[in-house]
This record gives structure tokens, C-alpha cells and sequence, in this order.
């Protein structure tokens, strides 16, 4: 080893690979030496993987038997600052390392060399004639805009066969072009200037600047009412964290979020950053990857796996709409992005922006700790007003038993219709309906695969369960007792409210805006525009129009059922109900057109209710963390939630059974055991569910504590084990 970060040839190096092994694998360095952090394919059994030199060999391996790498792949090695962020990530939430590894090298062709490639985009001319294939693949490539795909991409989104794709090209219609592989984006130039910025505003930015110009780990609550112009304040951040020749990151919580976003951020610097979500294409996501390392993208715009990008000088973070439950990553690695974010920020000495109109209680709780800085907008930006905030008490509403709009949301729908202005309401349901019920016999329709029921979608003519994914066409008889004629939906979903709109408004043009709609993100992106365009009267929706949209034309928003979230015991309900209605409730009167919003509730005089309408959110938020810090209960306590799950329902119970005695190693840290007891959704995908809760006080080593205490079972082959810390959900 010639020097602290490279191996010599042959030199004994530890790898770690993304393989589910528990520990790094000796290897020899290859013909030339590697640097530490390199990406390398290696062999494993007769196998090629990809790992990442890690540091020195073990050397507890004849090393007689020690095979070398294979090769070192053409990308950027791994910082050491990332390799920590990932491990401490790890510890924390009680991860496997090769899990961990996987989430950072999510990067299709990660080990092709630079060359260059055949692109294909849409043309400018005509088909001599119209197949249903062709007309597939025209509107794939009009969906992307102007995004490149290879023609293996494109065959595989359009569902055609190549050969129609290479016709196309003959005829004009598609353009197929060389292009270099993995070019750099665009400069974004931070002395454009920005939009003018009232006082408040201006003092906010200036001070999110001078934190990006220390270049040292900081984190700031920016906390705005919504349409207060958080976004161009935290704008002038990057703007600054691009003047020191960093890289930016901002994370949305919604895909649908980013086309507005993205139009703000090219407005801004005069061209688009690199976007990482789930909606580009494997072409796009493999040349941001490659540029993130090599310098070539200055700012990216992502969702939460855009922490694990490879960033070679990472300056500042943003979370936007920091306290959105989507930044929880539910299945697979389970991780707060928005703490993680606060972990890699500190490693690489960036600033975090965390920017919210309705804050997590986590967040507020360590602002008031002396943790993180706050900065308060407290007006809207421009010339709009916060719209008025008004229940309607549905005990005294005459409203028939198969109707939810009520004759006093009606009224002002009607208004607003006779006025060209939008109406949006809101129902956090999607599908027509969340139970079909026989009327003979009783019989609920549940999932065959999981206990939960199944929820008509009417649009689709299926029911589809809402935790496995299974569907099944609308039966026209109960599958129980075989009645014809005597299902019926009970209770409403987005699909049902508009046809109860219908009815109601015949002539207006209703959009429905819900996730299960969309074939792709491109056409949630285009259907979202066409709204804020003024190309519907009434919008229908689920908590996805609670993100931050932008309808210039909205002035009234209705919610269906107020009182919805605050069912169940979930400890953060009151919390989340609070922060949905506000969130919701500012979508109305962002412009200079004044809006306003209705609750229908039967539960006016509910504490959360009246600080919904009040607008006491300090008072919320103290009276929310007094309870908490009485019931020892996050943020003021810990809290793991362990699940396991099986084919078998008893072999469940007795793991559970046996971890809940043998507790010792929980005890010895004063922690407590809860459970086991079924989970609330007790089987899915026919794998039945227990669940266990083990609480702590805030400063106990809760990780090292689980780990020897799950360590004393030996699991069958067929159950699985997880560990969620800090759970956000309990299902």
C-alpha cells in the first residue's frame, strides 16, 4: 500500500459487496492497485458482484485461497464521508451494511465505460399510418418531453417490439441520434436574479445565505404559512451554496411536485438541474448518478433515496415539506430521509433547510431544545391573503344518508362556479367506496391474501386491496352467499364524491386528482397543469393536492370529513389531521383572489378542530409535546416496532412469545416490551403478522439493546424479522 488510501497489486483489501453476507470479503488488489472506496466487480462462488473496497483484508482467510478482483468499474470511488454516513446509517437503524450499499449504488450500467450511445426522441413527422403500437410509442416520447431513451427503454414503455420503433425512424417520426454517454448538466448560474422579496423574506434568505457561505453543518427550520415564498427563500441558499462551488440537494416529497418546481428552479438559474425519482428514465438516472460523483450536477431535485447519491462536495440540503410522512421509507431499508439528511449533512459539513408551514412535532421539539434554528415567514408572498378558515357542523346540516357534500359547501361551490373560480374538495379516500357489503347476508369483501377489505375503484371497474395490490373484476354477486344485486358500496372515496358533484353541478368540468389514477408520473405531472391552467371548475382529491400545489384560480376549499384522521390510536393523529387541513386548507386564495375553507366536521368542538380554525398552531404544538413528554412517547421517549411475519400464524407467536420473556437485555436499559399482539393489518400477502413495541426514555443505547435481545432466537427459514426505529406507522 503505497499510501493511506491505495493497495498495491495483490494486496489484501476488504470488500464489501451488495450481497446479503454479514461481513467484508478478503480479496486481492488487481493488476495496477485500487484506491479505497473503489467500485469493483469481484467473483463470489461462481458469480461476478459488485461491491466497494472497504479498507485493509482481515486476513483471517488462507490467503492461498484469496481470489483478486476482478476489476475496477470506470466511476468515481466512494468518499470516505459516504462510506460513514452509511455506516453510522446502519447502526442506527439496525440495518445490514450490503443493504445500505445497495441503496447508494441504485445506478443502471454502474460498470459500463464512457461511450457513446444511440438515442431515440420524437421527430417531426408523420406515420403514413396509425397502428395501436405506433400510436404507443408517439405518446411515451410526447409524455417525457424532451428526454432521451435507448431503444431498449423505449420498446419496453411503449410495450412494442423494436422493429416498430426503427420504422418510426425511417419515416421521421422518431429521430434516433448518437450521443455521448453520461454528459455533464447544464451550468446553473447563481447571479440571475431572483424574484423581489418582501421584508421577512429577504431577512430569511440572507440569513440561509451567510449559513451556506460558512460551509459548516447547520440545520434551520424554515417555517412559513403556506404561499409565504418559502421556495424562493431557501432558492437563494443554493444560490449561494452554487457561488462556493457546492453541490445542492433539494428533496419533494411528491413526484407531482417536481415539473411546477423544476420551472421555478430553470426561472431561477437559467436551466434545469438533475432530477432523481422514480419518474426518469434508467438512461437519466444512470447519467446523474455518474455526474453527482463527477461534479458535472451542480444541484439535484429528488425524492428521499437522493440522500444515497454519490456527491463529491455536497453544501446544502433542503427538505421540503419536511414533516410529509412519504419521507419515511415503509418497506426495505427502514429510514427517516429527513433524519438522515440531518446525519449527512453533519459528515460532510452541509446546511440543512427544513421547510414546512406545518412542522413535525420532531422538528419544533428540537428547535425549542436549542438544536436547530428557526426562521418564521409569517406572510404570504405578493399580495395574497390566508383564506378564511370556517367549520360546518354536520349535526345540523339536512343532508340525505347517500350524500357528503353539504347544502352549505354546495352554496359556496355554487359560487365560486358563477364566479369562474375553482373549487377543491378534499377526501383522503381513494376508489369509489372503502367497503362493499352484501345486503343479503352481511359479507364484507375482503382480500384473499391479506385482512384487510377491499376497495371498489369504479373508474376501473376492479376491487383492489390497498396493501398487497391484488385486484379482481367487480363481482355481480356476493362470493359468500351468491345474491345478485345485492352489493352496495358503503361509505364514500374520491370516485363517488365526484359523482355525487356531478349530480350536483352538472355543468361544471370535475377533475379528480388521486395517486391510483395515473398510469405514470408524467401524466399526474400533465393533468396537475392542466388544473392550475384553469381547465377544471372542480378538483377532487386525495392528501396528494395537499403537497404544494399551485392553483392560481382556487379560492374555496371543502373537506369532506375533518374528523376522518382523528379515529384510531395512532399516536401521532392529532398531529397529522392538524397538519393535513392546514396543508389542504392553503391550497385556497394564493393569488390576489381571497380564499377560503370549509370543514364539515361532527366534531366542532374537538381540540384539534378549533386549533385548525383558530390558527393557534404554537399552542397546538405545546399542548401536542405535553402530552407526549408525559406519555415518555417520541420526541420525548424512543420507540422500535418490531414485526414478524410468516406463513405459519403459530411460529409467529411463539418467536414473539419467546422474545417478550427473555427481555433481559431491553430491561437492563430500562426499556419495555409491548406485545406480541397481531398487527392491526394481521396478514398480508398471506403472511401472517405479530407485532411487538418496545419503549425507551429518550438517552437510552435502544440499538445495541435490540441487537442482543433479537439475537437469542434463531429464526426459521420462512419467518422474517424487522426492526423499525422510530416507526411513523403501525399497521
Amino acid at each position: 500500500m503505497k499510501t493511506g488510501s491505495f493497495f498495491d497489486e495483490g494486496a489484501l483489501i476488504g470488500v464489501l459487496t451488495t450481497q446479503p453476507l454479514d461481513r467484508l470479503l478478503d480479496y486481492k488488489a488487481p493488476e495496477g492497485g485500487c484506491l479505497a472506496g473503489a467500485f469493483v466487480e469481484v467473483p463470489l462462488g461462481p458469480r461476478k458482484v459488485l461491491g466497494v473496497v472497504w479498507g485493509p483484508g482481515q486476513g483471517d482467510y488462507a490467503i492461498a485461497r484469496v481470489r483478486s478482483v476482478i476489476r475496477v468499474l470506470d466511476a468515481v470511488p466512494m468518499r470516505e464521508e459516504m462510506q460513514e454516513f452509511l455506516t453510522r446509517a446502519a447502526e442506527y437503524t439496525l440495518t445490514p451494511m450490503p443493504a445500505m450499499l445497495r441503496l447508494a449504488t441504485r445506478s443502471p450500467g454502474l460498470g459500463d465505460p464512457p461511450s457513446m450511445r444511440r438515442i431515440y426522441r420524437l421527430g417531426s413527422g408523420a406515420p403514413d399510418r396509425e397502428t395501436e403500437a405506433r400510436r404507443r410509442v408517439i405518446a411515451t416520447l410526447s409524455e417525457y418531453g424532451g428526454l432521451a431513451f435507448t431503444l431498449r427503454e423505449l420498446a419496453e414503455m411503449a410495450g412494442v417490439s423494436a422493429s416498430v420503433i426503427k420504422g418510426l425512424v425511417k419515416q421521421g417520426v422518431v429521430r434516433e441520434e448518437d450521443s455521448p454517454r453520461d454528459l455533464p448538466y447544464p451550468r446553473l448560474d447563481p447571479t440571475l436574479r431572483g424574484l423581489d422579496l418582501a421584508e421577512d423574506q429577504a431577512a430569511a434568505a440572507e440569513t440561509l445565505r451567510a449559513g451556506a457561505r460558512a460551509q459548516t453543518y447547520s440545520t434551520t427550520l424554515l417555517k412559513g404559512v403556506t404561499g409565504s415564498g418559502k421556495t424562493e427563500v431557501y432558492l437563494e441558499a443554493v444560490a449561494e451554496c452554487l457561488t462556493q462551488g457546492r453541490q445542492a440537494l433539494v428533496l419533494l416529497p411528491e413526484i407531482a411536485l417536481t415539473s411546477e418546481f423544476l420551472k421555478r428552479v430553470e426561472a431561477r438559474f437559467g436551466a434545469m438541474p438533475a432530477e432523481w425519482h422514480s419518474g426518469v428514465t434508467m438512461t437519466e438516472r444512470r447519467r446523474a448518478w455518474r455526474m453527482v460523483g463527477e461534479g458535472g450536477a451542480q444541484l439535484v431535485v429528488g425524492a428521499r433515496s437522493a440522500l444515497f447519491l454519490p456527491f463529491r462536495d455536497l453544501g446544502l440540503i433542503v427538505v421540503d415539506e419536511e414533516h410529509d410522512t412519504s419521507y419515511k421509507q415503509e418497506d426495505g431499508v427502514l429510514y427517516s430521509a429527513r433524519d438522515m439528511t440531518v446525519l449527512r449533512a453533519s459528515i460532510c459539513g452541509a446546511q440543512v433547510v427544513l421547510a414546512s408551514a406545518t412542522p413535525s412535532l420532531e422538528s419544533w421539539a428540537n428547535v425549542e431544545a436549542g438544536k436547530y434554528a428557526k426562521l418564521d415567514l409569517t406572510s404570504r408572498f405578493g399580495a395574497a391573503e390566508l383564506p378564511e378558515m370556517r367549520a360546518i357542523d354536520m349535526r345540523v346540516e339536512d343532508l340525505p344518508g347517500s350524500r357528503w357534500i353539504s347544502p352549505t359547501l354546495q352554496k359556496a361551490v355554487g359560487q365560486r362556479l358563477e364566479r369562474k373560480e375553482q373549487s377543491l374538495l378534499f377526501l383522503n379516500r381513494r376508489g369509489y367506496a372503502p367497503v362493499t357489503i352484501c345486503r343479503a347476508c352481511g359479507h364484507q369483501i375482503g382480500c384473499e391474501h391479506c385482512d384487510a377489505r377491499m376497495v371498489e375503484h369504479r373508474f376501473l371497474k376492479r376491487l383492489v386491496c390497498h396493501q398487497c395490490g391484488e385486484t379482481r373484476p367487480m363481482p355481480d354477486k356476493c362470493p359468500n352467499c351468491e345474491a345478485e344485486d345485492r352489493l352496495a358500496p358503503v361509505g364514500p372515496g374520491v370516485e363517488r364524491l365526484s359523482e355525487e358533484a356531478t349530480a350536483l353541478f352538472p355543468d361544471a368540468r370535475i377533475a379528480v386528482l388521486s395517486s391510483d389514477l395515473f398510469g405514470s408520473a408524467r401524466a399526474m405531472k400533465a393533468q396537475i397543469e392542466a388544473i392550475a391552467g384553469g381547465q377544471a371548475d372542480i378538483i377532487i382529491g386525495t392528501q396528494l393536492v395537499a403537497k404544494g400545489h399551485n392553483f392560481p384560480l382556487l379560492t374555496l376549499v371543502g373537506v369532506i370529513d375533518a374528523d376522518l384522521g382523528l379515529q384510531g390510536s395512532d399516536l401521532r393523529a392529532a398531529e397529522r389531521t392538524f397538519q393535513l387541513m392546514r396543508q389542504v386548507a392553503g391550497r385556497a386564495g394564493r393569488t390576489e383572489l381571497r380564499g377560503q375553507a370549509l370543514l364539515q366536521t361532527y366534531q366542532p368542538e374537538h381540540a384539534v378542530i378549533r386549533a385548525i380554525l383558530s390558527g393557534d398552531e404554537e399552542g397546538f404544538w405545546r399542548a401536542e409535546a405535553a402530552e407526549r413528554r408525559q406519555a415518555g412517547v417520541p420526541p420525548y421517549g424512543r420507540l422500535a416496532g418490531i414485526v414478524l411475519s410468516s406463513p405459519d400464524v403459530q411460529a409467529v407467536f411463539d418467536i414473539g412469545g419467546v422474545l417478550a420473556r427473555n427481555d433481559a437485555p431491553l430491561r437492563r436499559i430500562g426499556a419495555q416490551v409491548y406485545g406480541p399482539a397481531p398487527a392491526p393489518i394481521a396478514r398480508i400477502r398471506g403472511r401472517h403478522r405479530v407485532r411487538l413495541l418496545v419503549k425507551a426514555a429518550k438517552t437510552a443505547p435502544l440499538q445495541a439493546a435490540l441487537s442482543q435481545w433479537v439475537a437469542q432466537v434463531k429464526l426459521p427459514s420462512n419467518l422474517r424479522l424487522s426492526i423499525d426505529i422510530d416507526p411513523q406507522s403501525f399497521y
